[in-house]
Formats: structure tokens, C-alpha cells, sequence
């Protein structure tokens, strides 16, 4: 009995450490885009450069363009990778590039603010 006890708890401790490893991705593909898990468009900045780890929209730019955040237990994975921010921040990144919502979109499938400044363009899968 006690084998069988001591079997089921070290499966179940795999088990639960399995699920804790199998995180979702921080965002998903709505036809040919990404949005968040507020189903809100995401975008990318030209100004920031791929696999730098930093964002150059910060302050009132980033007021316009909020980041899609991380929080502290998140954990990189495949081609999304976590930038610190200059705040201290943490914030996703997909292929290098940091991801941004735009303030002026109101409701999923919005895409406002794409195409902005030439600069700013819709996050692609």
C-alpha cells in the first residue's frame, strides 16, 4: 500500500509540474494578426529593434501605445521572449519585436492604428 501511495504522489507531483511548465502564449492569431487576452489587435514599432530587449516607446508613448505585459511568473517560450522596460517593467516581445495595444482601439478587430506614423503596424502570427 505504501508503494502505491508513494507512485501516485510522485505522478501526481509530475503531473502538476507538467501543467505549471505548459503555460499558454501570451497572445494568439485571429486570422492575420495577433491580439491579446482581450482579443484587442497587438502591434509592433518600427523604432524598436528586433532582439534588442528594450522598448523605445516609453512615457506618453507608451500612454498611446500600452505594452502587453508580463507578470513575474511568466516564462519565455518558443519565439515570445519578456523585455524589462525602463520603469523596470516587464513586457512580451514576439520574434524580438515588443508588443503594443493602441488606446484608440475600442472593441476585438479593431485595427486603428495600423499603418500610424508609418511606423506602427499590425502584429503578425
Amino acid at each position: 500500500m505504501k508503494i502505491t501511495l508513494k507512485l501516485t504522489a510522485a505522478a501526481l507531483l509530475m503531473a502538476s509540474a507538467g501543467l505549471a511548465a505548459a503555460q499558454t502564449a501570451p497572445a494568439t492569431a485571429k486570422g492575420d494578426a495577433l491580439v491579446g487576452p482581450n482579443d484587442m489587435t497587438l502591434y509592433t514599432f518600427d523604432k524598436d529593434t528586433a532582439g534588442s530587449g528594450k522598448s523605445v516607446c516609453n512615457g506618453g508613448c507608451a500612454t498611446n501605445w500600452p505594452p502587453l505585459m508580463a507578470r513575474a511568473e511568466d516564462k519565455v517560450s518558443g519565439d515570445w521572449s519578456i523585455i524589462t522596460r525602463d520603469d523596470g517593467s516587464k513586457q512580451w516581445a514576439y520574434k524580438g519585436k515588443p508588443l503594443y495595444f493602441w488606446v484608440k482601439d475600442a472593441k476585438p478587430g479593431e485595427r486603428g492604428g495600423d499603418g500610424i506614423n508609418q511606423v506602427w503596424h499590425t502584429a503578425k502570427p
